[in-house]
């Protein structure tokens, strides 16, 4: 089972929390215990140390080197001593005999005699330990033992031990163990729902995004998520939207290419199509037969456009799009251009101005590819002039460029729709309604040759006034020239290189074959 970001990220976190709870409470009750054990250790052995120097004090010496305890006198206190501080506490001689001993926290009733060996290691100087004394307690007890002197810093005459039993301390450390259990099931249970929120607000622009690209999927690019945050997620939103227009556009522009390129050819071959059929079977008659022929060629000039366009777009989708650059005079190319289009602007009686003071000037670049670049900026510009307007034309010759500009008088172009001209599959029909055969690929094609040759181009219009068209064409960068002789010789230049020869049209058609 696919398990979401959301339960995967909330128990993580949940996971590493109750961990450090773990960790902290098995440090809490390391630190707890070892701080119970020095303070029992310590209590034990002030209490033992008092016992024994008021044990000194209660001896009396029978004979030289033998002692007797007045155990009446030390009773009282030593019962008091053992009843405050929940502990045994009990005097034995160097053989282990109890003399005297209070037994008010193992409930005792008589301790006959200690192993000789706690003896020894407490008269020695002090025992510490956890020890049943050989059995005479159940359970393993905290032991502390101390020597007993003989007054006047005399002999080691017998030894006190306080013992108390580790339940004492296990009951407080349970206590505390319940007390941080409950704390912390309450710290998990608020973190747990913070988290959970916290998370499910992360997670919930991812959801969103995900059901957007299932939608994206199916075909509708309509949803769109909320952007609520400022963070990477916001941010990630903005994107995630932005990608969802683009899509939605390169959507819709693809559905507008489909259908205009299904008109495209659809139209012309129908026309071909009715004429050739009309010629066959001499419908039309043989004195209008050259008259349907040169409209049967106009449409298949038509069709080679269309075509030599979608190539194009092939080649520069897929890199392949070169350039065969050579020095050719791009004014010839610009009025050679206009030369073509002379019927449509005879009857839309458009006047032509700039050509005469056109220079010849000399541009490096692919001659077909930029003859291509004027070609669609012309046939743009004589399409939607407006009846007796006119185009003008201009060439600039700078350093480092080479400027064409194209304008042309007409209904010009929306504002809002100038940033987007030179997309591909882009018609503005709103204000060139005009353009019912263009299919929206001639000045992406154009912006992308210029490109290639270094160059770019850019749009101005005022909508129902004019269009213009500015490109401009990078200049090759020559060898510099050598300072002239001292004799007075002319500066010699360097060699240029030997020019390919350009490819006829037929040849280029068949390598786009």
């Amino acid at each position: 089972m696919q398990r979401s970001i959301f339960s995967r990220y909330l128990s993580i976190t949940m996971a590493i929390i109750f961990l450090s709870f773990v960790m902290l409470g098995g440090a809490m009750m390391v630190f707890f215990g070892q701080y119970w054990r020095g303070e029992k250790k310590e209590l034990l052995t002030q209490n033992a140390s008092s016992i024994s120097a008021m044990a000194s004090q209660f001896l009396t010496e029978k004979s030289p080197g033998k002692y007797e305890l007045r155990t009446d006198a030390l009773r009282g206190f030593l019962s008091s001593f053992s009843t405050s501080i929940d502990a045994d506490i009990f005097i034995t001689d160097l053989e282990g005999r109890v003399l005297l001993g209070s037994f008010a926290n193992s409930k005792l009733e008589k301790l006959e005699k200690a192993p000789s060996y706690y003896v020894d290691q407490a008269a020695a100087g002090m025992y510490e330990g956890r020890s049943s004394l050989d059995g005479l307690y159940r359970d393993s007890y905290y032991i502390i033992g101390v020597p007993v002197s003989a007054p006047e810093e005399g002999p080691c005459v017998g030894v006190v031990f306080a013992a108390t039993s580790p339940a004492t301390i296990n009951a407080m450390m349970i206590e505390a163990l319940k007390i941080f259990l409950l704390a912390a099931v309450a710290a998990l249970a608020v973190t747990f729902c913070v988290v959970g929120a916290f998370v499910y607000r992360l997670v919930k622009p991812l959801r969103l995004m995900s059901l957007a690209a299932r939608s994206f999927g199916a075909g509708d690019f309509s949803l769109r998520v909320p952007v609520t945050r400022e963070d990477e997620l916001g941010q990630l939103a903005v994107s995630f939207n932005n990608m969802a227009d683009s899509l939605s556009n390169s959507e819709g522009m693809r559905r507008s290419f489909i259908a205009n390129v299904s008109h495209e050819l659809k139209t012309p071959m129908t026309t071909i199509a009715g004429f050739i059929d009309g010629i066959l079977d001499s419908t039309i008659p043989k004195e209008e037969q050259d008259k349907y022929l040169h409209i049967v060629s106009d449409e298949v000039k038509r069709l080679s456009r269309l075509v030599k366009s979608m190539l194009d777009l092939s080649r520069i989708d897929s890199g392949e799009m070169k350039i065969h650059p050579s020095y050719f005079d791009i004014t010839h190319t610009l009025v050679a251009t206009l030369l073509t289009f002379e019927q449509g602007i005879d009857e839309k009686q458009i006047e032509i101005q700039g050509l005469e003071e056109a220079a010849p000037i000399q541009v490096y670049g692919d001659q077909d590819l930029l003859h291509q670049v004027v070609y669609n900026l012309v046939e743009n510009a004589v399409k939607f002039t407006n009846q007796g307007g006119a185009i003008k034309v201009l060439t600039a010759d700078s350093i480092d460029r080479t400027t064409v500009m194209i304008e042309n008088t007409g209904p010009g172009i929306a504002s809002e729709d100038l940033p987007m001209v030179f997309d591909r599959f882009y018609k503005g029909d709103k204000s060139r309604s005009r353009d019912k055969n263009g299919m929206g690929l001639g000045l992406y094609l154009v912006r992308t040759i210029l490109q290639l040759h270094g160059g770019n181009i850019q749009v101005t219009s005022v909508q129902g006034q004019f269009c213009r068209f500015e490109f401009y064409l990078p200049k090759p960068q020559e060898a510099p020239k050598l300072k002239e002789s001292q004799q007075g010789g002319s500066p010699r230049l360097k060699e240029p290189r030997a020019k390919k020869p350009k490819k006829t049209e037929s040849e280029r058609s068949k390598e786009d074959e």
